[in-house]
């Protein structure tokens, strides 16, 4: 990398804040994403954990979009010089509701940069907390780090992590078709403009995947979605996941659960269609 680690570690503590109005359009939105009926979203309905990300939404000028279909490198992320990008996992505290209505405010703050040397070369680390508050409370609602990776070009040759095989004798499974409307609609709901998502002849000629990359955080969001079909009453306290492996629209994918026999820690993870884990996550209810 030209840029050096301790240059992009100068960004740790850079921070940031954006304000919102948490409005019924997009909830709506998203229940439909997920097929589920019709919800009315009047003022006051409290938001499932993780739609919050329907908000602040990165609203970049286009004139500041880089190749990807990212924001250009430098503004409130560090320049990483890595060509590829992904969200490599989150961790949260749902520690009150957000409501539709409610003025919710985020800050954003650099809150670590790391690099080491993986089996397809360079990777670098940027972990982000967000604290999001609402109606002007000092207290924040949410609670979330979000871990992105960089890493170089995919090169001839390079060797993939091998392949976790993912548990069997899930309690709750679907599954999943992760067509090119599906991962349309939830870009648009995000105004994620990353080029992965929807642009076949990118994603493949440039970055060199075999097709299109499904969301993490719409896999996420559909195994928190997995917990609200299947225990309707849950109150998610917490909430962590890590991406292990691409998941690509060539082919049907599930999201699995498990409630653990504490009562309280819900397994949750998401296999390809030949039984690779994709996502390990867990939740934990209150």
């Amino acid at each position: 990398m030209d840029t050096s680690l301790s240059e992009l570690q100068a960004w740790t503590g850079r921070s940031e804040t954006s304000r919102d109005e948490v409005g019924a359009t997009p909830v709506k939105a998203l229940n439909a994403t997920l097929d589920h009926p019709a919800m009315p979203a009047e003022r006051g309905t409290p938001l499932p954990p993780l739609w919050h990300w329907l908000y602040f939404l990165p609203l970049h000028r286009q004139s500041e979009i880089g190749a990807d279909g990212h924001a250009k490198r430098g503004g409130f992320l560090p320049p990483v010089p890595l060509p590829r990008r992904m969200w490599a996992g989150s961790q949260f505290e749902f520690r009150s509701p957000i409501r539709v209505g409610d003025s919710v405010e985020r800050t954003s703050t650099i809150a670590d940069v790391s690099a080491k040397e993986g089996r397809s070369g360079k990777l670098v680390f940027v972990k982000v907390r967000h604290d999001v508050r609402c109606n002007g409370s000092s207290e924040p609602a949410v609670v979330e780090f979000h871990d992105i990776v960089y890493r170089e070009a995919k090169r001839p040759g390079d060797v993939e992590p091998p392949p976790q095989r993912a548990e069997t004798g899930a309690a709750w499974q679907r599954e999943i078709v992760p067509d090119d409307v599906l991962l349309f609609r939830y870009s648009a709901l995000t105004f994620n403009g990353h080029r992965i998502h929807y642009d076949r002849k990118y994603v493949t000629e440039v970055e060199g995947y075999p097709g299109l990359i499904v969301h993490g955080p719409l896999i996420a969001t559909l195994l928190m979605d997995l917990v609200r079909r299947s225990v309707p009453a849950a109150d998610v306290a917490t909430f962590r996941f890590k991406a292990v492996r691409p998941t690509f629209d060539l082919n049907p994918f599930r999201v699995n659960g498990q409630l653990q026999d504490d009562g309280k820690t819900i397994g949750l993870w998401a296999e390809d269609h030949e039984g690779w884990l994709t996502m390990d996550a867990t939740a934990t209810l209150r």
